[in-house]
Order: C-alpha cells, then structure tokens, then sequence
C-alpha cells in the first residue's frame, strides 16, 4: 500500500534537503579554499628556501655546503631538502629522511614544471624543484629538491570536515523544525478552508470561504471555490423550485383522473357517461405525456446535445409555415401576423421551427383582438436576429428574468392551461435551450404594451 504523505511532510522534508544541500556545498567550497590557501603557502615557503639554497650555494665552494646550509634550514618544522651535485654526488640531505621517491617524483615533471606531490610513508607530501648555480670554475649546476610535510594541514582539514558534518547535520535538523514550523503555519489557511468546507451541507450552502482572510496565493482558490459554492445554491434553489412546481403541475391531472374516475365509480352509469369520463382521462393524460416529452427534451438540450441535422435555413421560409398553421387560430382570435426581411443561419429545421412555435404560440394567447404580431429578421454582426414582437399587456419589469424558468406563470391564479407546451410553463424554457444549442442567445423586453422577444442566432 502506497504511503501517502502530507505537504507539511513533503515540504519539511524538501526544506531539510536543501538546507543540508546549500550547507554541504558552501562547506565543500570553503573545505577546497583553505586546502588551496594551504598548498600555496606552502609552495610560497619552498620557493623562499629555494631561493635561498641558490643564493648560499653560489657565494662558496660545492665542498662546505652542506656546513653552510645546515644552519640555515635544519630550524624550520617538516621542510626538508636535497641538493646533489652534477655528477649525482649528494651534498646535502635531510637527516633521517629517503628522498628516493621524491627525486622519483620530480623525474617525472614535465620540463616546464617545478611544483609536485608524492605519497611516503602514509603521509603527502608537497615539493618542488630546481637548479642552483655554483661559482666559476666549479662543475654545476647543482640539482636541487625540496619538500613540505602536509601532516599539520592534513590534521585540520580531518578536524574541518568533523565539524563541517557535525554543523551539517544539526542546521539540516534545526532547518527541518523550522520548516516545519513554517509549513504548518503557511498551510493553516487550507485546513479553515477544508473545515469551512465540511459545514457545507445541502441544507448550509450560504458558506463561503475567507479570501480576505487567506494569503494572496490563495486567496484566488478561495473566491473559486465560492463562485462554485454560489453556483450550487443558485443551481439547488433551482432545483428545489423545479421540484415543487413540477410536483404541483403534476398533481392536479392525477387529481383530476382520481377524482373523475372515483366519482363515476362510486354507483352504476350509464355507457355514455363512463365514455364522457374516458375521453376527459384521456385529455389529462395526454397532458401529463406532453409534460413528460418536453422535460425530456429540455434535459437533452441544457446537457449540451449536439444538433441533430445541420444545415442552412432560410429563417423567413420557416416563419411562413408556421403563420399558414397558426393562422385559422389567428383569424379566429381577429390577431394580425406579419413578418418583416430575411437571413439564413445553420443549424436543425425542427428545432428551430419548435423554437419559434413556442413564441409565436405565447405571443397568440396573449395578443388582443385587433393587435399584431411582427417577426422580425435582420442581419447581425455575425449572423441573424430574430424579433418576435406582439401587443398586449405589458410584462412587469420585476417579473423579466423569471420568464425563462421551468413551469413559470405570471399569473398563479391559473390552474387549467392551455394544451400547448408553452401553456405547461416549459414552453420558453425550450426556447432558450434550442437557441443555446444554436450557440446563440435570447432576451426579452416589455414596455407600452408592446413584448419583443430577441433571438440571436449565429450564422
């Protein structure tokens, strides 16, 4: 089983990291300038000696040098020196000391170098050599090699290292607590908002995260999560809404059909009377079929459904057939109907045509005797607008932006609509699920007892 690990630890973990990191290798650079500083003092100490084995060799005789150079360099701590005359004869050595594996190393100098190491006896060694010139009339010139024992500087770079890792290791622990400490008080704004979240129910969805109380790198996460939350109540207010009106849509047919079939059950009728009954059963269920359909249909279209058929449509062509079926209802209720220019867009015929037989169905019913009902069509910027305009009783202003929601009337006080879906409350619903799926828009305004529907449809 996969351990799953928290952003505390992750992030305590990785700030101990690379503070060990950060101080290994400011440790690692400091531990190789002093090795360094050492090793040119070093070389600065043996070429002093050098120079100064040169200046003593040339102001006598090869034969008393080592007389001379005794004095002079057996008092300096680990130096030690060779100097051997041309002829390989030595003329002056370090008491106790084999320099076989020294001049080994020098011999094997490239010409232009004069500064070398060599290991001897479980110790390093630093060296360097030269030529020392005699005085005329002397065979030279006199081969010259020096060295440094390294023991004293190797003993404080063992010591430096010790307490590198020693100091190493408690700031990489003394950084793990701090950071830590750090995280876990950086990340307390997400454990408010994660406990904020938990009260969150379907019954408490006024909570809202604290962005002005959370710092600025989440302060963008917590007004996200609140649009979100926002959402949620509007979309479950919604809900609770269509819940309750399409319990109350549904309950007066199943009313009506219980009613009806108990009365006429309670005592023998007559043929004709149980016929009279049936056909007004079957009025109420054909309504509740209608009702069931275009619920069904408003589902597909607010879930995104893509159009059925695709294809160019002359929106005035489809206008005039629906004013040839809608036009002995007009001639009967004395509503004039008119339409006005032209346009193309793409999109399903059907849909389209059930669209504005929804508006055009709305805009009869509330039309008075003798008014006119325009549809208007006009080139947009980037496609066709449709105005379906109509004179009667102007619409509240209050009442607008409640025109498009499920089972919404105006007037509560009706409890028998009209046979069409528009009638049913979801008619303009559909209306403006069509025109979305047509990637388009719909507005409504009403004043002077004129109502203008605005469709936006792209081309």
């Amino acid at each position: 089983m996969k351990v799953r690990m928290s952003l505390t630890a992750r992030l305590t973990i990785l700030f101990s990291l690379s503070s060990a990191a950060v101080l290994l290798g400011l440790g690692v650079l400091i531990w190789l300038a002093i090795d360094n500083h050492f090793a040119d003092e070093d070389y600065a100490v043996l070429g002093d000696n050098v120079r100064l084995i040169q200046k003593i060799a040339g102001e006598g005789p090869a034969a008393s040098l080592a007389q001379r150079l005794g004095p002079v360099l057996e008092h300096h701590a680990g130096f030690l020196a060779e100097v051997r005359a041309a002829d390989g004869k030595r003329l002056y050595a370090t008491q106790d000391f084999d320099f076989g594996m020294a001049l080994a190393a020098a011999a094997q100098l490239p010409a232009q170098r004069h500064a070398f190491t060599w290991e001897q006896g479980g110790q390093t060694y630093r060296g360097m050599r030269a030529l020392a010139q005699v005085p005329p009339g002397q065979p030279g010139p006199l081969q010259v090699v020096v060295g440094m024992d390294t023991a004293l500087h190797a003993h404080f770079m063992h010591a430096f290292r010790q307490s590198l890792a020693f100091y190493a290791a408690l700031a990489a622990l003394a950084s793990g607590l701090l950071g830590w400490w750090a995280a876990r008080r950086g990340l307390s704004p997400l454990r408010t908002m994660a406990s904020r979240a938990r009260t969150v129910t379907a019954h408490k969805l006024d909570e809202r995260m604290p962005v002005d109380a959370v710092p600025v790198e989440m302060a963008d996460l917590a007004a996200t999560l609140n649009a979100m939350l926002e959402r949620l109540q509007r979309d479950f207010a919604r809900l609770s809404e269509f819940s309750s009106d399409l319990a109350h849509e549904l309950r007066t047919p199943i009313t009506n059909l219980m009613t009806q079939t108990q009365v006429v059950l309670s005592q023998p009728r007559d043929a004709d009377k149980y016929r009279d009954v049936l056909a007004s059963n079957v009025e109420e269920l054909q309504r509740l079929s209608r009702m069931v359909s275009d619920m069904l249909y408003l589902a597909k279209m607010e879930h995104g459904i893509t159009l059925p058929n695709a294809e160019p449509i002359e929106v005035a062509d489809e206008v005039a057939a629906l004013f040839d079926f809608y036009d002995a209802l007009a001639e009967d209720k004395g509503v004039r109907m008119a339409v006005r220019g032209s346009g193309r867009i793409t999109g399903d015929r059907l849909m389209l045509r059930r669209a504005l037989s929804n508006l055009l169905s709305n805009a009869l019913r509330h039309t008075p005797a003798g008014k006119g009902i325009v549809v208007e069509i006009l080139p947009a910027a980037e496609g066709v607008t449709v105005v379906v305009e109509n004179e009667g009783e102007t619409i509240r202003p209050e009442l607008l932006p409640s025109l498009f929601d499920r089972f919404f009337r105006a007037d509560k006080s009706r409890a028998r609509p009209e046979s069409d879906g528009a009638g049913l409350g979801l008619g303009l619903a559909i209306t403006q699920a069509i025109v979305a799926a047509h990637g388009g828009g719909i507005g409504v305004e009403s004043e002077g007892g004129r109502t203008r529907f605005v469709l936006t449809f792209r081309a």
